[in-house]
């Protein structure tokens, strides 16, 4: 690990631990490099408010802070109006990960969001449309997959899940969360709007970086949230039934790992030694960043397709790039799936896009497959 990362790491450590960073360490920091790590991993406000509480300004860190200050307060205002807005219309829905998360972190503006994720009733996803249209926002993706998008300049950015995962995720996390309103607790002071208990929360935060961390990445960000999270909850929960949980979604030593990873490397009160395998995750967490990387992304599906099919020629997984299998069709586009007809107008339009639009996105896998 290289001194950047370890400055950050400890930066955000003595953030949300509400310690007053070093200031001989702190004036030996390489600030603009340490900005760029920062960056990377969607640390920079976290990183503000420790180098502040140092008595450290610098002008960069300074503008991030304010910018996720007002970006939250953006978020949470349009969220509290769609949440209204459902509750009138009697559509059951409950807020999800960062929208929580935040609240967790000693300072307003600390945990940096990107967006509103929002679970609700799926059978009222074009009633949800027209709302998201008639104020003001533009539809990005709809009725494709789990999830629609939908953003407004200058920052309203909403990602509605009518489920948590589906089947191309992993079958046993959809089978899991299939009859999700099981699961949930309604909230108090509301008809409509609901919440995990802790355990479950905490069992769906670690299953969603899974997914990110096993497909194409995640950084330092997903293990902070687990860590803060843990700070505030770990003593009231219950982690035989956590254990079991985890082990029926197949994540349990993946959780175990990153749980204490996490620890290690946020808790300010500890100096535990970082054993080799918690190295190898900590380096795949620090290259990856916030969204992982292309290069992840790419030897993931390609292991994938081999486990999948038993090929390993590399024309056999670049032909199945271009020309999808039905279950790519019924995850990614199930328009196409239902109203086959329309599938050769669709695959023109993608290799028209992938030539004209996409080239060296095209290109760069191409260059990696060659690597693999």
């Amino acid at each position: 690990m290289n001194r950047t990362f370890y400055d950050l790491i400890y930066l955000c450590s003595c953030a949300v631990n509400e310690v007053q960073p070093d200031d001989d360490k702190v004036r030996e920091m390489d600030l603009e490099k340490l900005y760029k790590a920062a960056k990377f991993h969607t640390l920079t406000a976290i990183t503000a408010f420790a180098l502040e509480s140092a008595g450290m300004k610098c002008e960069e860190f300074s503008q991030a802070k304010e910018k996720a200050i007002r970006k939250n307060m953006l978020l949470d205002i349009e969220r509290e109006k769609l949440c209204a807005y459902l509750e009138k219309n009697k559509i059951w829905h409950m807020p999800l990960k960062g929208s929580i998360l935040k609240d967790f972190y000693p300072g307003y503006g600390m945990r940096q969001m990107a967006d509103n994720d929002i679970l609700f009733d799926f059978n009222y996803r074009k009633i949800v449309k027209e709302y998201f249209e008639s104020n003001g926002y533009d539809v990005i993706i709809y009725d494709n997959g789990n999830h629609d998008v939908y953003k407004k300049l200058p920052v309203m950015n909403f990602e509605m899940h009518t489920s948590l995962f589906y089947i191309k995720h992993n079958e046993k996390w959809q089978k899991y969360y299939n009859d999700i309103k099981l699961k949930l607790i309604k909230d108090d002071n509301n008809s409509y709007s609901y919440h995990f208990s802790d355990e479950d929360f905490y069992i769906y935060l670690i299953t969603h970086e899974y997914k990110h961390y096993s497909v194409s990445g995640t950084g330092l960000r997903s293990l902070l949230d687990c860590y803060v999270y843990l700070h505030k909850k770990s003593d009231y929960l219950d982690w035989k039934y956590i254990e079991t949980e985890c082990e029926k979604l197949g994540i349990a030593n993946f959780e175990i790992q990153s749980r204490k990873l996490a620890v290690k490397i946020f808790n300010a009160s500890t100096n535990t030694e970082l054993s080799e395998s918690d190295k190898k995750m900590l380096e795949y967490y620090l290259t990856s960043g916030t969204y992982g990387t292309f290069e992840n992304a790419v030897k993931v599906k390609r292991k994938k397709y081999v486990e999948k099919t038993g090929k390993t020629s590399k024309p056999s997984y670049i032909l199945s790039r271009l020309f999808p299998d039905k279950e790519w069709y019924e995850t990614y586009r199930p328009f196409y799936n239902r109203h086959s007809y329309f599938k050769p107008f669709f695959v023109a339009f993608r290799l028209f896009r992938g030539v004209f639009f996409k080239r060296k996105i095209i290109s760069s896998e191409l260059k990696l497959i060659r690597k693999l």
